[in-house]
């Protein structure tokens, strides 16, 4: 099997509505970058990506050129020595794990496909599905509750609601929901807002509420961490301070979380999150599958990821529901909150982009 071909593909995709990520900032759109790689045989792979300049500071303009960099490399590698072709390409994208991780889910979807086999099965096929918890922006209370009752209609059954810019107000806001729907599973997700006294002041407030807090100090503070972790009557999961297999065995190491929030675009793809879920699962520390907002052939490779190992306990893979014309044909289904994979080779998304 031979590459002929590798495209480098960027697409704007506006959200149906605006999402408040802090005080001044409201994301509108996102730059999704996929990479279609075409074979000498006709096999067609994909892989995709996304810029984030608000949330992992990487500009559309920089990725795209590391992509592009990365298909100048990717032509003369063997597509199925996944190891030394993502090694090799490492090289040449080694400052973006975005973009690693476009090449890392399109190499991966060929191996699926030349080998016939569905990926999460692929990389272990502990199960076929799992349940995914669905994001309540930061809003107002009132909102906060009518968006929870309307993906409740939905068939969600587990919340994260998204806070940090207030601790009384998201002690509030997450009580509030949990009257209107006292049978769903809540989480808090602070995106590093909190002190440590404030971290704590808000688990103990929530201890009957909540099912975890996560990343609810500083992303560089990870002795901060580690004393909310110490001191909290309930579970701590690490976000944005896990860049990489590095940050996690720093993590493991120092006791600093429960858990451990794995996103694939922002850690380099699942070669990445395999390593990451090593170390996680040697120091019995759980792992959770995320995403931030992204297409649903990401949301595919990271349910992929979620079902292939017995130490992934959590999934919040949702990033792709409010997106306008995506792309992506997931071959997944959503039914009541639970992701559900098909055993379509690959990724078993299928790919329409207008060129």
């Amino acid at each position: 099997m031979q590459i002929i071909k590798v495209e480098v593909i960027p697409v704007e995709l506006k959200l149906r509505h605006p999402v408040r990520i802090s005080s001044s900032v409201h994301l509108e759109r996102v730059t999704a970058v996929y990479l279609r790689i075409e074979t000498h045989e006709g096999i067609n792979a994909w892989g995709c990506t996304v810029a984030h300049p608000d949330l992992t500071g990487e500009k559309p303009d920089h990725l795209i050129q590391t992509c592009q960099a990365g298909a100048d490399k990717a032509v003369s590698l063997h597509p199925t020595n996944i190891e030394y072709s993502l090694s090799e390409l490492s090289t040449v994208v080694s400052e973006s794990p975005a973009a690693l991780c476009a090449f890392d889910l399109a190499f991966h979807d060929l191996l699926g496909l030349a080998a016939g086999m569905p990926l999460y099965r692929l990389l272990g096929g502990y199960r076929n599905r799992i349940q995914t918890s669905v994001t309540i922006p930061v809003s107002t209370l009132q909102e906060s509750v009518e968006i929870a009752q309307q993906r409740a209609i939905q068939g969600f059954r587990m919340f994260k609601v998204k806070g940090g810019l207030d601790p009384q107000e998201d002690v509030e806001r997450v009580r509030a929901i949990h009257r209107a729907l006292p049978q769903h599973l809540l989480r808090l997700d602070a995106d590093g807002g909190y002190s440590i006294s404030q971290a704590l002041d808000v688990a103990r407030a929530l201890k009957d509420e909540l099912q975890m807090l996560e990343q609810p100090t500083q992303e560089e503070d990870i002795e901060g961490l580690r004393q909310v972790k110490q001191n909290s009557p309930i579970p701590i999961l690490a976000d944005q301070s896990l860049t990489g297999p590095a940050s996690a065995l720093q993590l493991a190491a120092s006791q600093s979380a429960h858990g451990l929030c794995i996103k694939l675009a922002t850690c380099g793809g699942l070669r990445c999150a395999q390593q990451i879920d090593a170390i996680a699962r040697a120091a019995q520390i759980s792992t959770m599958v995320s995403c931030v907002i992204e297409p649903a052939l990401l949301i595919a490779a990271g349910l992929s990821f979620a079902l292939s190992s017995p130490n992934v306990r959590y999934a919040d893979l949702d990033g792709h529901l409010d997106l306008e014309d995506d792309p992506t044909i997931p071959g997944f289904k959503l039914e009541d909150g639970w992701l559900v994979a098909s055993d379509v080779p690959g990724l078993g998304c299928t790919v329409e982009i207008n060129r």
